[in-house]
């Protein structure tokens, strides 16, 4: 392996802090550093952790300005993620951030921009894709088990009046934030979106409504595929709609089929001819790690497990082990992530081309190009 370190940053520390010992894990990480604008919480980090207090900022604006600082790693509430992202490319740092890239097209565009003048590698660190389950379905389709895909159907279904969801997510558009549901149908079948018909269902409460201009309780999306004869379909809910959190895949082929579990923990289910169904729990996937960040695919390794963002999601798969090794393998590689800034910003505005339909009555939509 090459000696290549990197000191990285990592802001906000809601689930962000459960990067901070796989970072610290990585044989090619020299130092990790934290920011949040709690000081109690940097505190109590800094001392859990061992970090350098030199390196743990409380006003994000430092961060970029730092020439000691390789990386960031942003983790912070939606709608800072753009403008955060920016701040970093445009100070010369390799740049990783959580779901959605961006809530709008043209800060979509505005990150590619960025991000191909800084030369350095951006990733958007979707779960979803790194996730057990759909590695292992990945690994169907890759190998030839599945045949030929002939469709693929994804939801994330959740229930964000919870209590530990920031305020800005009452009344959020689904299909807004709605990567986790799509960026797996696009993956699987190794190609982007083109064109989105989306509908609208039902109604939310008038306070919900109010806040974003969006009535839907429900969004319901096709997508047309580059080069491929398959449709997606996905389906994303926030609130107002009564279901166990859902973040799955449904994948359907010539040979063999993949259905994601009705309920959490009851097995997945493969078909494989005729009426032959088998339940099947999905094997960990800590063989594609490195020996020193391996264990961290485990529930157990969850660090804070009462996380509103884990309950609801299943502790994200053992995926998170999974965006580190890819994130700091670019850097060392000096290549473009596996989830680069031209992918991550069709799998996004996939979904807010998809809203933009439903407020339009299905209208069909382009997605924007970004090559």
């Amino acid at each position: 392996m090459s000696q290549k370190k990197f000191t990285v940053v990592i802001v906000g520390m809601g689930f962000g802090k459960e990067f901070i010992p796989i970072y610290q894990s990585h044989p090619n990480i020299k130092e990790v550093g934290i920011c949040t604008r709690n000081q109690k919480t940097l505190d109590e980090l800094a001392t859990k952790f061992n970090l350098n207090r030199d390196l743990c900022f409380t006003n994000f604006e430092d961060v970029p300005k730092r020439e000691d600082v390789d990386a960031i790693h942003i983790v912070t509430p939606v709608p800072e993620h753009a403008k955060m992202t920016i701040a970093s490319l445009n100070g010369n740092k390799h740049t990783a951030c959580t779901i959605p890239m961006a809530m709008t097209v043209e800060d979509c565009k505005a990150i590619v921009e960025a991000k191909k003048k800084a030369n350095k590698v951006y990733m958007m660190m979707e779960t979803a894709l790194y996730t057990r389950e759909f590695l292992y379905g990945l690994k169907l389709a890759e190998s030839g088990e599945l045949g030929k895909i002939q469709f693929v159907r994804g939801s994330h279904i959740q229930d964000m009046s919870m209590e530990g969801w920031a305020e800005y997510w009452k009344g959020f558009p689904p299909m807004l934030n709605g990567t986790h549901a799509i960026s797996p149908l696009l993956r699987i079948n190794n190609t982007i979106a083109e064109t989105v018909v989306c509908h609208g269902s039902g109604r939310l409460s008038e306070d919900l409504a109010k806040r974003y201009g969006s009535p839907f309780a429900v969004e319901t999306a096709t997508f047309t595929l580059k080069d491929s004869d398959v449709v997606a379909e996905a389906t994303r809910s926030l609130f107002d709609v009564v279901r166990q959190y859902r973040e799955s895949y449904d994948v359907y082929g010539t040979k063999m089929s993949f259905e994601w579990e009705q309920l959490e923990d009851e097995s997945h289910v493969i078909f494989d001819g005729g009426e032959n169904a088998r339940r099947i729990d999905v094997p960990d996937t800590d063989e594609l790690l490195i020996e020193p960040i391996k264990h961290f695919t485990k529930r157990e390794k969850i660090d804070d497990p009462n996380h509103v963002s884990f309950l609801q999601g299943a502790g994200h798969g053992g995926s998170h082990p999974h965006l580190v090794q890819e994130f700091v393998a670019a850097m060392v590689e000096g290549r473009d992530s596996a989830v680069d800034a031209v992918k991550a910003a069709n799998y996004t505005c996939a979904g807010i081309c998809a809203h933009e339909s439903a407020m339009k009555g299905g209208e069909r939509i382009t997605i924007p190009v970004f090559d």
